[in-house]
């Protein structure tokens, strides 16, 4: 073997290194990022935890009918405002999801929703014995109009 053959199969290889500086900034951002969010989660700053002036608020109770429709009930006068029937997809499933909350926590379903209209044009249906809220603007036009459409119903 000649010297530079020999030298070659001695010399052992360098692991390579990755600059430690790069995962020092990444971790640093990310700590940033975590401590951010916290933050604004538990101060309720958000900008979307933030609620703008109501402009129309109705109280509404939802009913079972007995033929599989739903009674939307006014909450202060106990009058009927519409019977839902069909599949209501959109309604039902937003019921479904506030009443789930109501009896894991043994309230029943007398107690009235609040449909709140805010000044910013989103909607909110809110549950104020359980503190549940859905946003329904998240769901489109369409599915927030479905509720909208209570705000301004007159009683059968």
């Amino acid at each position: 073997m000649s010297g530079l053959q020999a030298s070659t199969l001695t010399r052992k290889a360098t692991p390579d290194h990755f600059p430690q500086w790069v995962l020092y900034c990444a971790a640093g951002i990310i700590a940033f990022s975590l401590i951010s969010v916290g933050l604004v989660r538990i101060t309720g700053n958000g900008p979307d935890q933030k609620a703008a002036t109501p402009t129309v608020q109705r109280s509404l109770v939802f009913q079972d009918h007995h033929d599989g429709g739903v009674r939307v009930v006014d909450g202060l006068t106990g009058k009927t405002l519409t019977v839902l029937h069909g599949e209501q997809g959109f309604v039902r499933g937003t019921l479904r999801a506030l009443t789930r909350e109501r009896y894991s926590r043994g309230i029943g379903s007398e107690l009235p929703f609040e449909l709140i209209a805010r000044v910013d044009g989103r909607v909110t249906l809110f549950d104020p014995s359980t503190g549940q809220r859905v946003d329904l603007e998240s769901f489109g036009p369409t599915n927030t109009g479905e509720f909208a459409r209570f705000l301004a119903m007159q009683p059968e």
